[in-house]
């Protein structure tokens, strides 16, 4: 009963959609193109796709099950799930997740899409097992961000101690971790799986592949899937946002004057010339009168040489 090849049926494996998470493109997750040219994203807190054997009978009951599922825009926080499944715990509720933080949140426009999920001090139950956590995980976030004109990005992180079947585990990023207990069953814990492409991004913190056979509360095995902290997100189509450069202060008003010319920065005209009131020699509007001075003094200063000459010959 330790093996991972699962009997659940394959409709119930499309309906939960979370072995198609990490193991087809992120595409698949969040559906065709958005219409309008919106983003789109989408969020859970918890997936379940288990296939639940009784003792009793010869059949199996699928247990699918979803907790704070989101599509932008929307937000979910609620922190408890339990399920009723027919000859199971005496038809009783089964409590699958309690928390005391479980949030998701989707947000989508025309220049960004993002999905988060945050949870916090989970115990995941499965059928069978009321009084022995499948895991118990301190903290757990997933994140996508798909902007417009930009490369999508995805992230997950597990923080703090993780207990499985009543064990501590230490996960690795290399591969899964497997804790196996005698009498109950496996789980094998993949850690903080993301996958990207040019449009399209996806996260989860933890995936469990669950093998477990109780023999109690009339239930003989669970085999399946759970993921926890899932999010995705597409691209906007429109354009990617433009940031307008700021404007330059104004520049002063400088004027520099040539030998024969003037010309200026704002001041100068079509032909690069300064003022109209100067000539291109550089003459002014007071040239005339100076000229006239000059002339006056001249002549005043002839007449006075003429006297002086006149004085010495008499």
């Amino acid at each position: 009963m330790n093996s991972n090849t699962f009997r659940m049926p394959a409709v119930v494996l499309l309906a939960t959609g979370a072995v198609a998470l990490l193991t087809a493109p992120p595409a698949s997750a969040t559906g065709g193109t958005p219409a309008g040219g919106e983003g789109r994203a989408g969020a859970v807190v918890l997936r379940t796709g288990l296939d639940v054997g009784l003792l009793n009978k010869t059949v199996h009951v699928p247990l699918k099950a979803t907790l704070n599922e989101v599509s932008a825009p929307a937000t979910a926080e609620k922190t408890a799930l339990t399920v009723t499944l027919d000859g199971v715990e005496g038809n009783k509720p089964v409590s699958v997740l309690n928390a005391t933080v479980a949030t998701s949140k989707a947000t989508a426009d025309r220049t960004r899409a993002e999905a988060e999920v945050n949870l916090a001090k989970a115990r995941v139950h499965v059928p069978g097992l009321p009084l022995l956590s499948l895991i118990e995980v301190e903290k757990v976030t997933s994140k996508a961000v798909c902007e417009a004109g930009k490369k999508p990005v995805a992230s997950a992180n597990v923080l703090g101690t993780v207990t499985a079947l009543g064990k501590k585990v230490t996960l690795s990023a290399g591969g899964p971790t497997k804790v196996e207990v005698p009498g109950v069953g496996t789980v094998s814990m993949e850690l903080s799986g993301t996958e990207t492409t040019s449009t399209t991004a996806a996260a989860a913190a933890l995936r469990l592949k669950v093998a477990v056979n109780p023999l109690n509360l009339n239930v003989a095995q669970v085999d399946g899937e759970i993921v926890l902290a899932e999010a995705h997100c597409e691209s906007p189509k429109g354009p990617a946002p433009t940031t307008k450069a700021p404007e330059q202060p104004g520049q002063p008003d400088i004027r520099t004057q040539t030998g024969t010319g003037a010309t200026s920065g704002s001041g100068a005209g079509p032909g690069g010339t300064a003022d109209a009131n100067l000539a291109e020699t550089g003459g002014g509007s007071l040239t005339p009168f100076i000229t006239g001075g000059a002339l006056t003094l001249l002549a005043l200063g002839g007449g006075a040489l003429f006297l002086t000459r006149r004085g010495r010959a008499q």
